[in-house]
């Protein structure tokens, strides 16, 4: 009988920790030293992520902005340039790599202290740890923040660069750096609740790897499958997110009303909300792919 999802983290967790250190590094915390790999093959995967999607993020992000179809923002991109295609590339960069080695790095620290001090279901702790991680994760939406304001084309001729977009943005005060930061909130606590929780048993039920190339593959198929459905998922939040990051200075518009207004601006139909939520969808299949299969796999060397 297979084990539970729970009882097989569990011994995941203890197995990774497990590892003893020689008596010259009993100075050292062994937790320390074995939780570390888990923020490195998070920031690594990140990387090889943006690398690969950054185009395809772009085109979506005009989507969601502007409520274009894929050509109409095929079109802008092209009349922009090629020079221009990787234009803000820093910000995701630096966001994505630092947020998916916290997600992964503090996910397994939070749970580990949750897990040992306090008795709750592994369900409940294993839950508030992703939901710590992702509130954690947000303390990074200024550089978000900044990828928004540098893919807007609208905002094309004020910013040079990404040091440009952050001074100009001080003159507004620190909570210009902060818009859209419920949003966010909310996305990453309940993704990252769905994505531990489930990536787990979907891996099991596909079928059993005997290979590092068949597991590289497995890992790519869950963490892909489970990507794509928390991307269609929150998509209309990232909608609003995206809108209420696009604006600088004047007033803080609750999530409510802004997306009162996209509502109406897209004549109240759904599909129209949804718009770019296809290719979000692959996109969303091909970057969770690659980073869950590019962790597991620099798990398992580091």
């Amino acid at each position: 009988m297979k084990k539970t999802f729970f009882n097989m983290m569990d011994s995941e967790a203890h197995e990774k920790r497990g590892n003893i250190l020689s008596p010259s590094q009993q100075d050292i915390s062994p937790h320390a030293v074995n939780e570390f790999k888990h923020y490195f093959c998070g920031c690594c995967a990140a990387f090889n992520n943006v690398a690969i999607t950054y185009p395809i993020q772009k085109i979506l992000f005009r989507q969601q902005l502007y409520g274009l179809k894929t050509r109409g923002a095929l079109i802008q991109l092209q009349k922009e340039g090629l020079r221009n295609l990787y234009r803000g590339i820093l910000p995701p960069l630096m966001q994505k790599t630092a947020t998916l080695a916290l997600m992964f790095g503090l996910y397994e620290d939070f749970s580990s202290i949750l897990h040992r001090h306090i008795s709750s279901p592994g369900i409940v702790t294993r839950s508030t740890a992703a939901v710590l991680a992702g509130a954690t994760e947000a303390l990074l939406t200024p550089l978000e923040r900044v990828q928004t304001l540098l893919q807007d084309n609208k905002h094309q001729d004020k910013f040079t660069n990404t040091y440009h977009a952050f001074k100009a943005l001080r003159s507004y005060g620190i909570g210009e750096y902060y818009r859209g930061l419920i949003p966010i909130l909310f996305r990453n606590g309940l993704s990252n609740a769905l994505f531990f929780g489930l990536r787990g048993p979907i891996k099991e039920h596909l079928p059993e790897a005997n290979s590092w190339s068949a597991h590289l593959i497995n890992d790519f198929i869950s963490g892909g499958l489970l990507g794509a459905m928390l991307g269609f998922l929150f998509f209309p939040v990232n909608v609003v997110k995206t809108r209420m990051q696009s604006q600088i200075g004047g007033e803080f518009q609750s999530f409510p009303k802004v997306f009162g207004k996209i509502w109406l601006e897209r004549n109240g139909k759904l599909t129209h909300l949804f718009r770019g939520a296809h290719l979000n969808y692959h996109r969303s299949l091909l970057s969770w792919g690659i980073i869950n299969a590019t962790y597991e796999f620099l798990l398992k060397l580091v």
